[in-house]
């Protein structure tokens, strides 16, 4: 399993290759910013039409990452739907597989600025996860501590090329989106960068996760 192990809030944790973050003590895997259902809402919104394939490569990642470690808990950190219409018009394929991913094992859908609204789907609705010394939620909120969040969508720099990654300090841990077609911000922007102590670490997805300090 490529991946790359550290320690947040006296826990060890493991960021796989892929942009998900697994918690090995709580069978915990977590992913954020999904956005399912993008390309349909492109076209719907704005006449926009990309390749119509996101939501399944997405969920195809998803699965992946389910099989690498077969968590007990999955939790999305928000975004998962690219707004509530995207939710509503899933296909029953896709809903079935889904269904198939969360069967058996607890499954958490966080709210976002996205995907307010419930999703019905089964698993758990909630604005944030206590699961002491961590909290999950989507948007981090400033003087928090432990805390596991997304929306920001970060990438990093290294070598001439862009890549998703993984923020943390001693505070907080920011994912990067895990589905195709959400694109990122640069660690560098003031959004992101003032959330994040001066020492804060970046961990870069791809075959093999690298840590760097967070670029500025």
């Amino acid at each position: 399993m490529n991946a790359h192990r550290f320690t947040f809030a006296g826990s060890e944790l493991v960021f796989l290759h892929t942009g998900a973050l697994y918690w090995p003590d709580r069978g915990l895997l977590c992913v954020s910013d999904l956005h399912l259902g993008r390309s349909e809402r492109y076209a719907r919104r704005a006449g926009a039409l990309l390749p119509p394939y996101e939501t399944r490569d997405t969920l195809t990642h998803l699965e992946a990452a389910i099989d690498a470690v077969t968590p007990r808990v999955v939790v999305c950190l928000g975004d998962s739907f690219d707004d509530d219409a995207a939710q509503r018009g899933l296909d029953e394929d896709t809903g079935l597989w889904i269904s198939r991913l969360m069967s058996g094992r607890r499954w958490v859908w966080i709210e976002g600025n996205h995907d307010p609204g419930p999703v019905d789907l089964g698993g758990t609705h909630l604005a944030d996860l206590p699961e002491p010394p961590l909290t999950f939620r989507h948007i981090a909120r400033p003087g928090a501590t432990g805390e596991v969040s997304g929306h920001y969508h970060p990438k990093a720099r290294l070598a001439g090329r862009s890549r998703p990654c993984l923020v943390y300090d001693s505070d907080r841990i920011i994912l990067p989106a895990f589905g195709t077609y959400t694109g990122g911000g640069r660690t560098g922007d003031a959004a992101l960068a003032d959330l994040m102590r001066p020492d804060a670490i970046a961990i870069l997805t791809g075959p093999k996760p690298m840590s760097i300090p967070m670029p500025r």
